[in-house]
């Protein structure tokens, strides 16, 4: 994000931190080499001293203007273990996830509102800056239960003539429905407004055949013959499953599901706070499909003003080995990817991300599950991770039982919250997991000379060998708790050697040592232009910095926002602290590029180009 609130919840937290755990594993092989790997334990020239007395406690609750976030977001080039908005900053993404954040739906026709601005105060209460945003693509029914469920706003009109096999007129697949895609664009917005992050789900895997569970959504699709006017059968092999859509077998489903994807675009492609999700969990036979899409997301977006990151998530497969899924996602054409459970993503999560962003979604590990501890180990390892989060039991998975506040899932929640704090009191473009550097194997190093930083995770809390020898000089210490959200600072240590630190508290925790402060300046833009800084940072203590804006041809340079106000350019100013400061650009007067509203015969026109 850009001038997002997250940020400006690190920088206000100043030396404050956050974290929580739960899901206990015995000590892998590779612990147990990072441990030989750290070597003997020098004598601190200052000794470890009992916990001082002061402690913080982190609340992201306590900040309550958000900043909009910016972008739009590409992988950053300093680590493609994360995305940047063009400010430098690597962008940590971390969230929760629910059925129902775009159409309403379940068990009654019409489905009762999704409290929509409620979902949000939720997600910023616990600190969350991203969300995929669900789509179904059937009107009634879903695999997991035998009860109806009905989904509404769907993208396309029911204008007949005729009856669908949902009792409703049938679909017009050359005409779009509006209020489907001013709910989508509001709703990216809203979140932008918050400071988060969006995925938008183009396709979902789930509404097209039964999964071999209880119920057939496919019944309700529009691209069954039955349901549309149109006379598009999805359905080639007539085995009353839709699998075959998400394929390219058939060219007329392909080039209506290009129509719908232009659409999706041309409503979005203004908003920087925007990524694409091809599709959830189709299944094996989908990749050529999924390939594609991606391929015409990214050229279809080449001819607009901005370009946003395209992700493939994991397919849907019955088996005793995943490997071959994520073999398939690091093979993509993707942006971003969200891994099957394999390679030890669920466990032990590997390093290698590939060269894309790795958004690990608990819903592709587990279905349903997690834990904090997960969340820890995969940011150490440079992984996004987020939760399928059964949130208020609208979707009623299990059938009305699911305890929102149980303790796992609320812990869960606030570390997913407690590590975008550390990502954006970091340095975290500079940061490297180095499993060897730390005996509990795993660590996030900044090896920066001068502004060195680690921090680490403890399993189960207990003694850590951390490896010192590339920082020279003060280091500062201090412990965070997952399960209290309570920071307590240690007495300071020394680079150049290595040094044992034992926890404070009992459980698991996090050591975060890092050198006095050097600070870093963030410039997020607004519109299009660029921002020079003279010098480049990290900056000391009262350094002096000078930045010139230099607007895109057609555009203006309107103001400084943020810890600048005013619009001198070029502008000086002193450092003192971390800084975001926001560079607004406007163009010059031109036709907006989204109208809300669009005549259909202008939609029936644009559906099969």
């Amino acid at each position: 994000m850009k001038t997002n609130y997250l940020i400006w919840l690190g920088l206000l937290i100043g030396l404050t931190a956050v974290v929580r755990v739960s899901f206990l594993k015995p000590v892998a092989p590779e612990l147990a080499s990072a441990v030989a790997n750290v070597g003997p334990v020098a004598t601190p020239p200052v000794a470890l001293s009992t916990p001082k007395p002061t402690q913080s406690v982190l609340s992201p609750r306590a900040i309550t203007t958000p900043q909009p976030a910016t972008g739009p977001l590409r992988i950053n080039p300093a680590s493609s273990h994360y995305f940047t908005d063009g400010s430098g900053k690597a962008i940590y993404l971390a969230g929760s996830h629910t059925w129902l954040n775009l159409q309403d739906g379940v068990l009654t026709d019409p489905p009762p509102a999704f409290d929509y601005t409620k979902y949000l105060d939720f997600l910023q209460k616990n600190n969350h800056n991203f969300f995929r945003l669900y789509t179904w693509e059937q009107s009634k029914w879903v695999a997991e239960v035998t009860a109806p469920y009905y989904f509404s706003p769907m993208p396309y009109q029911r204008t007949g003539p005729g009856v669908a096999l949902d009792g409703k007129p049938k679909f017009d697949l050359t005409k779009f429905d509006q209020d489907y895609f001013d709910r989508l664009r509001l709703r990216v917005e809203q979140a932008r407004d918050r400071g988060m992050y969006v995925a938008i789900m183009l396709f979902n895997g789930w509404s097209i055949d039964d999964k071999g569970l209880n119920n057939n959504p496919w019944l309700g699709h529009p691209y069954n013959q039955a349901n549309n006017m149109n006379g598009v059968d999805g359905d080639l092999n007539h085995d009353n499953q839709g699998n075959e859509i998400h394929t390219l077998a058939n060219p007329t489903v392909t080039a209506r599901q290009e129509g719908y994807v232009r659409k999706v675009i041309d409503t979005v492609n203004d908003l920087d706070n925007v990524l694409y999700e091809i599709s959830n969990e189709s299944d094996l036979n989908s990749t050529d499909w999924q390939y594609h899409m991606i391929e015409y997301v990214k050229n279809y977006e080449a001819g607009k003003p901005k370009q946003h990151p395209v992700g493939m998530t994991a397919q849907y497969l019955v088996s005793d080995d995943y490997t071959i899924l994520n073999t398939i996602l690091f093979n993509s054409p993707a942006d971003w990817i969200s891994p099957a459970n394999a390679n030890g993503y669920k466990d032990d999560p590997p390093v290698d991300n590939h060269g894309k962003v790795i958004i690990a979604d608990t819903d592709h590990l587990w279905g349903i599950g997690g834990d904090r501890q997960w969340v820890w180990k995969s940011f150490m390892r440079g992984i996004n991770p987020i939760f399928m989060d059964q949130y208020d039991d609208s979707y009623k998975l299990s059938g009305g039982s699911y305890a929102m506040n149980n303790a796992n899932d609320v812990s869960l929640r606030q570390n997913l919250g407690y590590t975008v704090v550390y990502a954006n009191r970091m340095n975290l473009a500079a940061t490297t997991p180095r499993n060897d550097l730390a005996s509990t194997g795993y660590c996030l190093a900044n090896l920066t000379p001068g502004a060195a930083e680690y921090l680490v995770y403890l399993i189960a809390g207990g003694n850590a060998i951390v490896n010192l020898t590339d920082a020279s000089g003060d280091l500062n210490v201090e412990w965070f708790n997952p399960a209290t959200g309570v920071t307590v600072p240690d007495a300071p240590t020394t680079g150049g050697a290595n040094r044992s630190f034992n926890t404070p508290f009992a459980g698991d925790a996090v050591l975060y040592i890092h050198q006095t402060p050097s600070y870093q300046l963030f410039i997020p833009v607004v519109g299009n232009g660029q921002v020079s800084m003279q010098p480049s940072g990290p900056y000391t203590n009262g350094q002096v910095i000078t930045l010139t804006a230099s607007p895109t041809s057609g555009w203006n340079f309107i103001k400084w926002t943020g810890a600048l106000s005013g619009a001198n350019n070029p502008q000086t100013f002193s450092i003192s602290n971390n800084t975001v400061i926001t560079a607004n650009f406007a163009n010059m007067p031109s036709s907006r590029v989204y109208l809300p509203s669009v005549l259909s015969a202008s939609i029936s026109e644009t559906v099969g180009r």
